[in-house]
């Protein structure tokens, strides 16, 4: 693409192991406290000044998130520990210490998995997790800590590789807890005998269907049933993913939400990983091939319309910029788990890696930057947002290289 100029610096030639380690080091360096997208309301006088108004809480977050520069510092943005990061953080962790035996990495991996176990969402009567921050949507608002399912998922993902790993009861249990929370929580959006469709958040009055969050939830349930000989958990996992394969395009694509009209995002790179991913770990988990087809014409799609031949991650299957590190650490996971599953997509996992190692990584800061635009990159430090997702992908891609999980 002519367009963007690949920049020729030393991270190109530097290890993905190398890399993982200066990545974690930067959340280690801060004990895991960091800056996230959508945080401007961790701001105490920008949550007062916005108030009850969804206008002033989406102009106060959009304008935090969308200036090129980090201004959190400046209107007093607190960090915090964010649910969703410590569970990429944690599986990366996990992800080396089955790799190279490290008993630091076990140590740091069990200390966020316990700090996750501790620190619910107060309030509700399972396990379950959200941002430590408010955050008003275009179709809802969360308060401080108010759960959803799909922050939910990855931390019962990561409890799980916890419990593989270290085979401790308390892992599997809280799991299991926040699994009942991904099934039972309100409310239910679609169902019948053979599909189900459940709401992003526990709230009664939205009526907003995102597409990603039945697939994953569906994945953590089936996962779950499998280690704890569970079937109902299987059969209820499959009716959750079994509705979002039904949504898939001609094309092989998935809208964002249900329907299309009701957002303004059509088919993501991000989101587009997440399906593909949970498909793959259902098939995986349950021991079936009923969704391999809808795999195989999703992940052709994605390799086609959100990725270009040089290994950059398209924001959206319609439009090149902002090229966001989200995508591109998506792209190397959703990529090196096609390669540890099914036995291809590797070559196209380190396609988007050698990528984004030559045009988002800064081997001076330790860094991942968080967007490029066309004519300048933003340098903005999100610790989940950039460095806990490009842990993963790399753990991802280094267990792929290595056959861990094949």
């Amino acid at each position: 693409m002519s367009d963007i100029n690949r920049l020729t610096t030393s991270s190109e030639t530097r290890s993905a192991a190398e890399v993982l380690e200066r990545t974690i080091e930067t959340g280690r360096a801060t004990d895991f406290f960091g800056y996230s997208k959508h945080d401007a309301l961790n701001a105490r006088w920008l949550e007062v000044l916005a108030g009850q108004s969804r206008f002033r809480r989406l102009a106060a977050i959009q304008l935090v998130m969308r200036t090129p520069f980090n201004v959190r510092p400046l209107v007093r943005v607190r960090t915090a520990r964010n649910p969703k990061g410590l569970s990429l953080f944690s599986r990366a962790l996990l992800s080396r210490y089955r790799r190279t035996g490290s008993g630091r990495d076990a140590d740091q991996a069990r200390e966020l998995l316990d700090w996750l176990v501790g620190n619910p969402s107060p309030g509700h009567a399972r396990k379950c997790w959200g941002y430590p921050y408010p955050w008003q949507d275009v179709g809802f608002f969360a308060p401080r800590d108010f759960p959803n399912r799909v922050v939910t998922s990855f931390v019962v993902q990561s409890l799980l590789d916890g419990y593989e790993t270290f085979r401790e009861q308390r892992y599997l249990d809280a799991a299991a807890d926040a699994v009942q929370f991904l099934l039972t929580a309100p409310k239910t959006m679609y169902e019948d005998d053979q599909h189900r469709c459940v709401s992003y958040v526990p709230d009664e009055s939205i009526d907003w269907i995102v597409m990603d969050v039945s697939a994953l939830s569906g994945a953590a349930a089936a996962r779950l049933g499998v280690l704890t000989g569970d079937h109902d958990l299987v059969t209820e996992g499959g009716r959750l993913v079994r509705y979002v394969v039904s949504k898939q395009t001609s094309e092989g694509a998935w809208f964002y939400a249900e329907p299309p009209s009701t957002s303004h995002i059509r088919h993501d790179n991000y989101h587009t990983g997440f399906i593909l991913d949970a498909i793959s770990e259902y098939d995986r988990a349950a021991g079936t091939a009923e969704f391999r087809a809808a795999y195989d014409r999703g992940i052709d799609f994605y390799r086609r319309r959100l990725f270009e031949r040089d290994g950059a991650a398209r924001f959206m299957s319609d439009r090149l910029y902002p090229i966001d590190i989200h995508g591109c650490a998506q792209g190397i996971i959703t990529f090196a788990l096609q390669q540890r599953h099914y036995g291809t997509g590797g070559d196209t996992s380190a396609r988007v890696l050698a990528w984004t190692l030559a045009n988002m990584w800064d081997p001076d800061s330790g860094w991942f930057y968080y967007q490029k635009r066309r004519r300048y990159r933003i340098a903005i430090r999100e610790l989940r947002w950039c460095q806990a997702w490009m842990s993963w992908a790399l753990a991802c891609h280094l267990d792929a290289s290595s056959g861990e999980g094949s």
